[in-house]
C-alpha cells in the first residue's frame, strides 16, 4: 500500500508512524534508540503535569529533556486548568518543541480525579474551550489523544473529535478502548473508524495493540486512519517502525533481528540511560527495561533473574557474557534457536464490530497485551 502523508497543521512528518507516550518508558534514551533504528515520524514524551512544568519541577523538566537527533518532538500535557495548560504550552513552544499533545485518554485514577486524562471526555464543552485556549496561545500544532469513551455506554469520541476540530486541534489520536477497559479486551476498530468519519479535515491516528506490521496494516485498512501510534509494541520490538514501513511498501515482512543485533541495541539503550540519568540511576531504571528485550531472546530465565540486580555497567556486561554462554544450549549447529524455543509471532487483538475478521490461529491470539511494569500497570 502507498504510505499516507501525515501533517499536523504546518508540521509535516516524514513517516505516518508515531511513538506513543508510555509513562516511565518513552524517555530520551528510548526515543533515541527508536530514532536510530528508523521509521518513526514523531516521538512523544511521557505525560507531564502542566502545573509541575510551570513550577519548573525537577522531575517534570527531566521528562521533557531532549537533545540533538530527538526531533521532531511532541510533549504530552495533562491538566484541567485552562490557564495552566495554555501557559505550559507557551513555555514548551519557547523551548522549540514541535507540537503539544493533550492527554485525554489516560485512565489512571490520579490523573482523572483532577479532571485530566479520560475525565476530559465526559465534559465536551469544557474540554473544547480548554483546547481552544491552548490553540490560541501558541503557533505550534496542538493535538489530542483520547480513548473511545469512558465506558461502553458513553462512546463519546466521535462527538468530542468534532468539537476539538472546531476548537482548532490539528489532529486526533484514538486508542481503541474505553477508559473502563484499561488495556484489557480488544481494540474496537469500528469505533476508531467512526472517529475518522466524524472529522472533516484533520488527521486521525489509530492506536492500540499495534504489535506487528500486519496489525498496523489492518489498522490503516479497517479504520481509514492517517497514521498509527505505537507504544507497547515498540517495547516488544523497537524495529517495528522500520519493519512496518518496509512491509507496507513492499508487502514483504523483513526478517526478525538477529540475536546479536538485539544485544547491540539493548547495549545502546543502557549506554544512553547512563548518559542521561547517570550510572547508578540509569542501571536501576534499566532493570525494568531489559526484560522487555529478553522477551524475544528465547529462553531467558538466567538473564531475567540477573538484570533486576544490576547496579553498574560492569554488572550488565558480566551478565550478558554469562547469558550468551548459557543460551548456547538452546541453539542448533548453525547458532540459531531450535524451533521449539523460538518466540511465537505477535498475534492480533482487534475487533471490528461492523466486519468481524476471520478467527486467528490459537497460537497467536491473545486476550490482552501485557503492560510494562511501572507507572502504567494501573492503566
Amino acid at each position: 500500500m502507498a504510505l499516507p502523508t501525515l501533517s499536523f497543521g504546518a508540521l509535516r512528518l516524514s513517516e505516518p508512524f508515531l511513538l506513543s507516550p508510555l509513562a516511565g518508558y518513552t524517555n530520551l534514551p528510548f526515543r533515541r534508540v527508536i530514532r536510530e533504528i528508523g521509521g518513526v515520524g514523531l516521538c512523544t514524551t511521557d505525560l507531564v503535569n502542566a502545573r509541575s512544568l510551570l513550577e519548573k519541577n525537577r522531575k517534570a523538566l527531566k521528562l521533557i529533556e531532549t537533545g540533538p537527533g530527538d526531533q521532531p518532538l511532541a510533549v504530552q500535557l495533562f491538566g484541567a486548568v485552562p490557564e495552566e495548560m495554555a501557559g505550559a504550552a507557551q513555555y514548551l513552544e519557547s523551548l522549540g518543541v514541535a507540537s503539544i499533545d493533550i492527554n485525554m485518554g489516560c485512565p489512571v485514577r490520579k490523573v482523572c480525579q483532577v479532571g485530566g486524562g479520560s475525565a476530559m471526555m465526559t465534559e465536551l464543552g469544557k474540554t473544547a474551550a480548554l483546547v481552544r485556549g491552548m490553540v490560541n496561545a501558541v503557533r505550534i500544532p496542538v493535538t489530542c489523544k483520547m480513548r473511545l469513551g469512558w465506558d461502553e455506554d458513553n462512546l463519546t469520541a466521535p462527538d468530542l473529535a468534532r468539537a476539538l476540530e472546531d476548537a482548532g486541534a490539528a489532529g486526533i489520536m484514538v486508542h481503541g478502548r474505553t477508559r473502563q477497559q484499561g488495556f484489557d479486551g480488544s481494540v474496537n476498530l469500528a469505533g476508531i473508524r467512526r472517529v475518522v468519519e466524524a472529522v472533516r479535515t484533520i488527521p486521525v491516528i489509530g492506536n492500540g495493540d499495534i504489535t506487528s506490521p500486519e496489525a498496523a496494516r489492518i489498522m490503516f485498512e479497517s479504520t481509514g486512519c492517517a497514521g498509527v501510534s505505537i507504544g507497547r509494541g515498540a517495547f516488544y520490538n523497537p524495529w517495528i517502525f522500520a519493519h512496518t514501513r518496509h512491509y507496507l511498501e513492499t508487502g514483504q515482512l523483513p526478517p526478525e533481528p538477529a540475536f546479536a543485533e538485539r544485544i547491540r541495541v539493548m547495549d545502546r539503550h543502557l549506554d544512553l540511560m547512563i548518559e542521561v540519568f547517570g550510572e547508578a540511576l540509569g542501571c536501576v531504571m534499566f532493570r525494568k527495561v531489559g526484560p522487555w528485550y529478553a522477551k524475544r531472546f528465547g529462553p531467558a530465565s538466567l538473564f531475567n533473574k540477573g538484570i533486576v540486580r544490576i547496579s553498574t555497567r560492569a554488572d550488565y556486561a558480566a551478565l550478558v557474557k554469562t547469558y550468551v554462554e548459557w543460551r548456547r544450549q538452546f541453539l542448533d549447529e548453525a547458532g540459531e534457536l531450535l524451533p521449539k524455543y523460538s518466540s511465537r509471532p505477535m498475534g492480533l487483538n482487534f475487533v471490528d464490530r461492523d466486519a468481524s475478521p476471520a478467527p486467528e490461529p490459537a497460537s497467536t491470539s491473545r486476550s490482552a497485551i501485557p503492560v510494562p511494569a511501572g507507572p502504567n500497570e494501573l492503566w
